[in-house]
Parts: structure tokens; sequence; C-alpha cells
């Protein structure tokens, strides 16, 4: 790799930095949609919201994913996040955020495979547009495009998908009166300017959930409990953090789990009529009422132990822009653990860049080719 790629590599998961805490956003956001889904048995206004979320994917789906659910086998769900305020139904725009949640009942296991944004791709019906991000799947052709992306570059089927608005979090964490939450270092993070600088600025401790906020107005305040906008700035700094994206990982997994053990605990407390309005307002997916309601009953388990992986890309600086090219090896790696995740006999990878271009095409513009990937490959083992 040549000392711009690692440059521009390291400028890409700085920004990816930035976004991390909102990834958790969407995942908390659509896991307690499934535990309104279990109260909805007795609650008709949970139903109403629910069916107000509803889009279609407008696309076959690779396997018959309501037999999937009545069954309890693993489903995954494509997550996908963006900025931007209400989700209105003919809402477009690039993807802030993507990942492939599977969830295991049988194993009590929830897998996030995390996908890096700008990862190179030829979107499937669109190749004419290479190269393009992953993240324009969704602006070129909604739900259905992103699905057909996904499944061709890595050889999984997606069941279900959700597009969420990314400020789920910091309202979840709210709703529920805040959570409690051990702090694995001590670290001071200010979230206007993801340094530990003053104005804005968290302190959090090694070892004990107390943590301190001081103000622009100099005045520190100490608490023993997270409320949603310290929830967020616990799960972005990075920069300070000795083990990196590692690091980081681990405190958004030690939020995500007291949220999720907090909902379980009461369900109920969500039923506010402004979080149901909001949830309303901020996710689109083609999850039923019903399928809530069976994924509440069957699948509530695999969130006993909840797994975060992030797939790994290259850094270039293509004429289009700064992207990431994944390594055939690295696609293969993730697409074993999906399917795993899911149950499923091992498999080839998919597509390079998803949708299919030539060799020739690839070369163009100075990215990997599948002939050279799959030698490097073959070289290596």
């Amino acid at each position: 790799m040549t000392e711009q790629n690692r440059n521009e590599q390291s400028r890409v998961r700085k920004r990816h930095g930035v976004r991390w805490g909102r990834l958790i956003g969407a995942l908390v956001v659509v896991t307690l949609l499934v535990l309104v889904g279990i109260v909805g048995f007795t609650s008709m206004r949970a139903k109403t919201v629910v069916d107000k979320t509803y889009q279609g994917a407008g696309i076959k789906k690779a396997r018959d994913v309501s037999a999937t659910i009545q069954d309890g086998k693993p489903i995954s769900v494509l997550l996908m996040g963006t900025d931007t305020g209400e989700l209105g139904r003919d809402d477009k725009g690039r993807t802030d955020s993507m990942m492939i949640m599977t969830i295991n009942p049988q194993k009590e296991e929830t897998t996030i495979m995390s996908i890096p944004r700008d990862t190179l791709v030829a979107v499937p019906g669109y190749e004419d547009t290479f190269p393009q991000k992953i993240n324009a799947a969704y602006e070129l052709g909604s739900a259905k495009t992103a699905i057909e992306t996904v499944q061709d570059w890595l050889n999984v089927p997606i069941d279900y998908y959700a597009l969420v608005n990314m400020g789920g979090l910091e309202q979840v964490v709210d709703e529920l009166g805040g959570v409690k939450v051990k702090s694995p270092l001590t670290f001071d993070f200010n979230p206007d300017t993801a340094h530990a600088t003053p104005g804005n600025l968290y302190s959090f401790v090694k070892d004990s959930s107390t943590f301190t906020h001081t103000g622009e107005d100099g005045k520190t305040k100490t608490y023993t409990k997270m409320d949603g906008k310290a929830a967020l700035a616990f799960s972005r700094m990075r920069y300070d953090d000795p083990r990196g994206d590692y690091g980081r990982q681990q405190r958004q997994r030690l939020v995500l789990e007291a949220v999720v053990d907090k909902a379980k605990a009461n369900p109920a407390s969500l039923l506010t009529d402004g979080f149901m309005t909001s949830l309303s307002k901020s996710v689109k997916t083609d999850l039923t009422f019903g399928d809530m309601t069976t994924i509440g009953t069957k699948y509530l388990n695999a969130t006993k132990n909840i797994k975060s992986d992030y797939i790994q890309g290259q850094g270039y600086n293509l004429a289009s822009g700064s992207t990431e090219v994944v390594s055939r090896q690295e696609e293969q790696r993730a697409t074993n653990v999906l399917r795993r995740s899911l149950n499923l006999d091992e498999a080839e990878t998919g597509n390079l860049y998803a949708g299919k271009i030539s060799d020739a095409e690839a070369a163009a513009i100075g990215v990997p080719t599948l002939t050279a990937t799959t030698d490097a490959v073959e070289q290596a083992q």
C-alpha cells in the first residue's frame, strides 16, 4: 500500500469514527421495534405506529422469509442510517451508514457486520454509473437496489431492511430514563469537536458509571446515569482510545447492551405518545407488525450475546473521489462470518464489486481486477 493510500485510509477511518455512535442508534431503534411488537399484543397504538413505518422492498426475497421466522430460523436485516429528519415516504438520498444484523435464536446470538459507506461497487442494474460507493445504492434504486447490491457482493441473503433516522439512540436513552454504563477507560471527550476540548466536555472514569460534564459556563456537574447526549459522547470517542476502533466498538456495545436490557425489563415504558410518534416518522422497514410480534416471541433471546464486526477496506483516490476497496480475502471473510451466523453452508463470496463489470473496466480506473485478486488468494493458500 502506498503512503498516499495509507493516509487516505486513515482519513476515511476517522470519518467513520464520527458515524459509529450513530450506527448504534439504528440498531437500538430496530431492536426496540421488535420489543414494541411484544407489547403490541395488547396495544393497538403500537400496531398503528408500526403500520406507518412499513414500506415494502419491492423485491422477491432470496428465501421465504415468512416461513423462516415462523420456524424460528436465523434471519438477517440490512440496516441503513440517514441523517435526515423525518423520513417522508418518497425520501431519497445516500445512506450515511450500512450494516447487516443477523439474529440467531438457536445460538442466542446477534451479529452486527458494519459496511464502510465508501465501499467501491458497481450497483446492480446501474453498472453504467461505475464507479460508485455502496451508500449510493439506496439513492439509485431505494431498498430494492440496496438489498440486491449487498446480496450480490457478499452472497448472503437479506431477509428484511430498515432505514433509520440516526438520531434514534439519543431519544431512546432519554425515553428509558437514562442508562448506567461502566467505562472501560478514563477519557475526556467533546462531541462538538471530537476531541478533549472545553465547552461541552464529558469526563469518564475507568471502571465507574459516574462521569462529569463541564459546559460553556465552566461549571462541572457529576452524574451516575447517562442521558442520550452522554451516551452518544461515550460511544463516539476514538482518537484517545489505545485500542482504536476496537475500543470504540466495545463502548458502543456496552451502551447497546444497557439499552436493550432496560427496554426488555420494561418495554411498556417506550409506549409514550412522543416516542411512538417519533418512531413512525424515523423508520422505514418491510417488517410488518405480524413479523415483529413473531420475532419478539421467538428471537428475543438472541440479544443475550451481541457480536460486532467491521469490513475493512483500503483507501483509494479515484477521479470520482476517495473510496474504499475491499480485498477478495476480506470479502470472503465477511461472507463466512455472516453465513455461519445464519446457519448456512459455506459458499464463495459474491462479485468483487457487487454488479457485473469487466476486468478492463476495473483496471481503467486503477483498482484491483477480479483476476488479480483471485490469483492473490490462490497464491496465499
